[in-house]
């Protein structure tokens, strides 16, 4: 299996797990949450069938930036309401480890790259999957302590 479609795997691997979480997230801000980052993954799927097909893939025209006022807006819903236990946090916690291990596995096909474009494509895709990580600390950090969550600029 070469580096693409193992990239093709793990968005579809991640969209399955996002919407397995949309599923079992027992409030609306999270499902619609779950929802989007499943989305996203869709949309890195697109990028790397995409650039499967043409190498010469326009990276600032990528269209896989991450709606983090939307999903602040989101968890905002049941703000008052959100109560999780251990087992909950610690699912949680995987996927920030699933999150973390694609955006490593990105930089360092980008590395192997002789495309500069391509590397510059697994590069956003290394970006985006930060931003996901990031996403899953601040619900982590949220239904930890509901009352005292407070959105960073960039969420």
């Amino acid at each position: 299996m070469n580096a693409y479609e193992y990239a093709l795997k793990v968005e579809k691997d991640g969209e399955k797990y996002y919407r397995e979480l949309a599923e079992k997230a027992p409030y609306t801000g999270l499902k619609m949450v779950f929802k989007i980052l499943a989305n996203e993954e869709v949309k890195h799927h697109k990028v790397i069938k995409d650039m499967m097909k043409n190498s010469d893939i326009d990276v600032k025209k990528l269209d896989i930036i991450l709606d983090t006022t939307t999903i602040y807006e989101s968890l905002s819903v049941d703000k008052e309401n959100v109560n999780f236990n251990t087992d909950e946090i610690k699912f949680y916690e995987e996927a920030i480890a699933r999150e973390d291990g694609a955006q490593k596995f990105y930089l360092e096909r980008a590395k192997e790259l002789k495309s500069e474009n391509e590397r510059q494509v697994f590069l956003k895709l290394a970006e985006e999957e930060g931003k996901h990580s990031e996403v899953l600390q601040n619900i982590l950090d949220y239904i930890q302590e509901p009352k005292n969550f407070v959105s960073a600029a960039e969420f």
